[in-house]
């Protein structure tokens, strides 16, 4: 089980992020989470859209360099420790994350989710539900 999670390469300069940004707006599309890397020339900004496909054909149309990623959502209590209960399964399972970031829903007002970067999905997926976590997927996101 996993969500398509975008990742737009763009100049770090101003306005890139609002191009981006407004492009999707423009289009109906809304962000769910987003996480953004740079360097000192380019950023790499991952996002949970509401429609991914949509937002990659849209963003691409106007010549973004952009691709679709497969990554682990996991629904986490809204509570102190909610998060480390999650690392907690990554760290006693050995599992090597390559970048992870954090959102909230209003939909549900007790509950967070952390989007995962890892190696190998389906094992990582299988350990976290056995570990019973409730891991998230597109038509999750969607119902946002």
């Amino acid at each position: 089980m996993t969500i398509k999670q975008l990742s737009v390469f763009a100049e770090n300069k101003n306005g890139a992020l609002y191009n981006v940004t407004n492009i999707l707006g423009n289009a109906g599309i809304d962000i769910r989470a987003f996480s953004v890397a740079d360097t000192q020339d380019f950023g790499v900004l991952r996002l949970i859209v509401s429609d991914t496909d949509k937002a990659q054909a849209v963003l691409s149309s106007f010549g973004i360099v952009v691709s679709i990623t497969e990554v682990i959502g996991a629904e986490i209590p809204d509570s102190p420790g909610g998060l480390a209960s999650v690392l907690k399964v990554v760290y006693e399972n050995n599992i090597a994350v390559e970048y992870l970031y954090a959102f909230v829903s209003e939909e549900n007002s007790h509950k967070a989710y952390v989007v995962l970067r890892v190696n190998d999905n389906d094992t990582v997926a299988k350990t976290m539900l056995d570990a019973g976590i409730t891991l998230i997927d597109d038509a999750t996101i969607a119902a946002f």
